[in-house]
């Protein structure tokens, strides 16, 4: 044991939240550990010594703030904090980049990269690459455009890739970057999810490099996972949204070859860490819980450990399946339910469809994310639960995200709606026995989807959601999601998201879904004045809502397991209540 956060909280009067640490390789005896007050996105920053396990007396240290930090060397740090007056963009992050060395006042930190006020963000990325270091200051131009720089004794060099690409790791001496639209090189294209190689030597020295092709999807993969180990480039893909692994090496004549590494198949695969020719490695499935893997280059994996089985699983089944959207698109669904399940059964939908993220097979019993076990104890109740992929995601890489950007989010609802017909369709559920359930821009999802179809959906479940899309980008994080969903203050944008927005479409409509919020007080990334509003709504039209605002836990609402467990146990009784079995 290392920190126990709970001690340590309990010591200092604060209810302390694990956000991680970074430890300076190749010794990773000095780290950067991340704690947040209440699980707010903005947390302090405190320098750990492992050998002694204490934090470092008159150490690096940062108070609370939407920061971002990087080694540079033992002694210098690459800073992205709230540095005081104009130092924010209107996101409210970081626009500054500094270098700060150990032993000095921060407000002495030397400026290496700065931003524009209404640009993104920027951050730092330091990585060991054999026995160099290479660093980086990422600008974030939008949500979905970068402008990537190597920070060199001199200064700093653009880094030739373009914009809409995005850094994944360094090997050997060359930047690996994945590519969210097709490359033109002047030789070929490079297709659009594709990863390429960059020569950073050359790019240091002011050279014209030309990028080469490390991997290409197929159509039904999406590259997700990059991480350089030794002389192997380890990269997660999703294969029709089951992980799959490959184990890549860099040949002396060029091009790169590729061992596919045999796992089993509808698993949620994680890179975990990676060392010298081998990769640890997690595995888990809806019904197979968590295990850790050593693999090696060649395809020999071994389990290192395995959490126990938290529930029976031998009664349960899972299966894949394809419904057929508006425009004739197939959208992947998991579905969860008993073996011996006769006729219609109750059926909870959780999808999200946005910002790349895909929506992956986890162990049943933190499905749907944030709703602790409700999609366990829904299944052994003998009702059925389905884990949808709809677009928006990232379930089959960046064209499938693009498909419901912008003015195109309508497919989001309409696949939505594909797979709960299909449900019906199959004899799997009935109508009026259909929960949705959706968290953050989930929240747009459920709240635009009980709007269009409250003949389809008799519950839902919206959890730290985005509603008021005329409002958003003025709330909180909300001006950095303008390149996902568009700026409400522009006519012709406001003229698309006016069609789908939950807050403003929410209507006197009978038999309207009954609808549970549930949020954090202390979320300072979506404000919960989202949800607070479409409650009064719901109330002003006499319509049926239940509403839990906890205080801590952040956009996550998740700072302490007990109220984890009463959350879990007021949703599972909010759908036996309204669309339990009759």
């Amino acid at each position: 044991m290392l920190i126990d956060v709970d001690a340590l909280g309990e010591a200092e009067g604060e209810s302390w939240v694990w956000h991680g640490a970074d430890c300076l390789a190749p010794d990773y005896q000095r780290c950067l550990v991340s704690l947040s007050p209440g699980g707010s996105d903005a947390d302090v920053v405190r320098e750990f010594d492992i050998g002694t396990g204490d934090f470092v007396e008159d150490g690096f240290a940062l108070p609370v703030a939407k920061s971002n930090v990087a080694w540079l060397d033992a002694d210098r740090l690459i800073v992205v904090t709230d540095f005081g007056p104009d130092s924010l963009t209107t996101s409210g992050y970081g626009r500054i980049a500094k270098i700060w060395r150990r032993g000095t006042p921060l407000a002495e930190a030397q400026t290496v990269a700065e931003a524009e006020t209404t640009d993104i963000s920027v951050y730092p990325i330091s990585v060991l690459d054999g026995d160099r270091r290479w660093a980086f200051v990422n600008r974030g131009l939008t949500f979905w455009t970068n402008e990537l720089s190597l920070l060199t004794d001199e200064g700093t060099v653009p880094v030739p890739i373009p914009e809409t690409a995005s850094y994944e790791d360094v090997i050997d001496g060359r930047l690996i970057a994945k590519l969210n639209q097709p490359l033109e090189t002047g030789e070929a294209t490079l297709p659009i999810g594709s990863i390429v190689g960059y020569d950073l030597a050359a790019i240091a020295a002011g050279e014209d490099v030309v990028p080469e092709l490390v991997m290409a999807p197929s159509e039904s993969q999406a590259i997700e996972e990059v991480s350089a180990g030794g002389d192997i480039l380890w990269v997660k893909a999703l294969d029709d949204v089951s992980g799959r692994l490959f184990a890549l090496r860099r040949q002396e004549e060029g091009g790169w070859t590729r061992t596919p590494i045999d796992l089993p198949a509808n698993r949620t695969v994680r890179i975990a860490e990676t060392g010298e020719n081998l990769a640890l490695v997690t595995v888990e499935g809806m019904l197979t819980p968590p295990s850790l893997n050593a693999v090696t280059p060649a395809g020999a994996v071994t389990e290192v450990q395995s959490l126990p089985a938290q529930f029976d699983a031998s009664g349960m089944e899972v299966e894949q399946s394809f419904a057929t959207s508006a425009d004739g698109t197939q959208v992947p669904y998991f579905l969860v339910r008993p073996r011996d399940a006769e006729g219609p059964v109750p059926v909870l939908i959780h999808g999200y469809g946005g910002f790349r993220a895909a929506q992956t097979p986890t162990y049943l019993t933190q499905q749907p994310y944030r709703s602790g076990p409700l999609g366990l104890f829904w299944v052994e109740a003998g009702n059925a639960y389905v884990l949808a992929n709809i677009r928006g995601g990232g379930e089959y890489g960046p064209a499938w995200h693009e498909a419901a950007l912008r003015e195109n989010r309508q497919r989001s609802f309409d696949d939505l709606h594909a797979i709960a017909e299909d449900l019906v369709a199959d004899g799997v559920t009935s109508l009026g026995h259909i929960a949705i359930s959706g968290r953050s821009n989930g929240g747009v999802l459920v709240g635009a989807a009980a709007n269009q179809r409250p003949d389809l959906y008799a519950a839902v479940i919206s959890g730290s959601p985005l509603d008021d899309m005329k409002r958003y980008s003025q709330l909180l994080a909300g001006a950095s999601w303008m390149g996902e969903y568009g700026d409400p203050d522009v006519p012709a944008d406001w003229a698309f998201m006016r069609e789908y927005s939950p807050y403003q479409n929410l209507a006197d409509v009978e038999g309207y879904p009954a609808t549970f919020y549930y949020l954090s007080t202390l979320d300072d990334r979506v404000h919960p004045g989202h949800a607070r509003k479409m409650a009064a709504r719901h109330e002003e039209l006499g319509q049926t809502f239940y509403y839990r605002e906890y205080r801590e836990g952040g956009h996550s609402v998740g700072a302490d397991r007990p109220e984890d467990a009463v959350r879990a146990a007021l949703l599972y009784e909010f759908l036996e209540k309204e669309i339990g079995a009759e």
